[in-house]
């Protein structure tokens, strides 16, 4: 059903992975919030574009309509909106829901965990924007997950090259999340979309193709501010000089070798309205293939100046720019990781099981193991009156607990613990 049990050693990991996220969030500055899993049906309708057909709604049973919140971003602009505020820098990790066909080998769910990262406010451009994108690189390169790249690309780039060829504004929304396809599908398959389905012309889609199939750095951004067309418009040369400025950051940040200027990327969400931002993981598949093949996108993100104010009864407006990073992703190819190396996991942090040698010793290992819980250390025994001393070395192994404090007869009379080394097998008397 698109849902999944976490069994205690898929949820170390996980953890694991998402106190790197988290650390990398905190040492931005960022504050948590949450958030309710149900939000009214209202708030998330309209927001999404194409992909609303995927929202959870929950049944009309008389009073306000519900749904299960499909994203962190839509329900942090309310948030802003309802508490009248105009500055913030939040990071929010939670499960999101999406009536999704699942394809669980991929990573993908019907709930799952979202983490994201956004900075609310008025400030000058591009340099919250480039933040987020050296916070993708930052993350993608801690986790060690192998060669990544960050496309991105300006929603009004985009509008601007539909304008100037020859394309409705009415049909700028459907467009993009058809040219949005263009990393699964070839332009040939993407241009039968438009031509068919979207009922464009196929002559604009030609000169669509010219743009969309774009991709470089600095120059390539350039080139197109000298563009004879696409200078002249308004929307296009703002998004271009911005994207010019960005990329002056990135290179101050000494990233730019990991980040593509990409005029395909167009992300299916209706709410952005600038920077548009995706990171893909690349797979080498052998040393013959010039071109590293995507094994899938891991973070996205981009610009949504006008979210906050849809929330606003007088349409005040807070713009912000966030990154989501896709843990659901990154956690497969990190269990596959382990699956491979054949690596034990810990699921307990257990520090030192307290044991005994022989009967009638149940009160010592009772008082003993209380004394050490007071203390905060992290300490088991078996629940056994009279267990084997040989049992209880051996669930130290198998859950891989370092230490056992042993008390016998010997130990009791000379008020002294015996501590084994599980690992060693050295004792020492304290």
């Amino acid at each position: 059903q698109g849902t999944r049990d976490h069994p205690p050693a898929q949820t170390v990991l996980r953890d694991r992975l998402l106190a790197a996220v988290v650390a990398c969030f905190k040492r931005h500055g960022a504050a948590a919030i949450d958030t309710p899993a149900l939000e009214l049906r209202e708030t998330l309708t309209g927001k999404y574009g194409e992909e609303a057909k995927l929202i959870y709604e929950l049944q009309d049973q008389g009073g306000e309509l519900l749904a299960l919140r499909y994203d962190l971003t839509v329900p942090f602009a309310r948030y802003l909106a309802m508490n009248k505020i105009t500055n913030m820098k939040r990071y929010h990790i939670a499960k999101v829901y999406r009536r999704d066909n699942p394809a669980t080998t991929r990573g993908r769910y019907r709930e799952f965990y979202q983490c994201d990262f956004d900075i609310a406010g008025q400030f000058d451009p591009m340099i919250p924007d480039a933040e987020c994108l050296k916070i993708v690189h930052e993350i993608l390169s801690d986790l060690q997950l192998g060669d990544f790249l960050i496309k991105v690309n300006d929603r009004r780039i985009l509008n601007g090259v539909f304008a100037i060829c020859g394309i409705p504004e009415s049909k700028f929304i459907t467009t993009c999340s058809t040219v949005d396809k263009l990393d699964k599908l070839p332009w040939e398959e993407v241009k039968n979309e438009m031509v068919g389905e979207k009922g464009l012309s196929p002559e604009a889609v030609d000169r669509i193709g010219e743009y969309v199939q774009l991709h470089g750095g600095l120059e390539l951004i350039e080139r197109l501010l000298q563009d004879p067309k696409l200078s002249q418009n308004k929307l296009a040369k703002e998004g271009l000089g911005d994207m010019k400025l960005l990329f002056e950051y990135l290179t101050l940040f000494g990233i730019t070798g990991k980040i593509s200027f990409d005029l395909s990327l167009a992300r299916g969400l209706d709410y952005y309205t600038g920077l548009i931002f995706e990171a893909v993981l690349l797979q080498q598949e052998n040393d013959h293939v010039e071109e590293p093949v995507s094994v899938g996108s891991v973070a996205g993100g981009g610009r949504y100046d006008g979210l906050v104010g849809m929330f606003d009864p007088k349409g005040r407006k807070v713009p912000c720019v966030g990154v989501s990073i896709g843990i659901e992703r990154i956690f497969s190819i990190l269990e596959q990781r382990v699956k491979a190396s054949g690596e034990k996991i810990r699921t307990t942090e257990t520090q030192v099981l307290v044991a005994t040698p022989h009967k009638h010793l149940l009160a010592a290992r009772l008082k003993l193991i209380s004394e050490l819980w007071d203390a905060g250390i992290k300490a088991e025994m078996l629940y056994k009156k009279d267990p084997k001393l040989l049992k209880q070395l051996q669930y130290c192994e198998d859950t891989g607990i370092p230490l056992a404090a042993i008390v016998g007869e010997q130990e009791l009379t000379d008020g002294v613990v015996k501590l084994r080394d599980v690992a060693t097998r050295e004792e020492v008397r304290m």
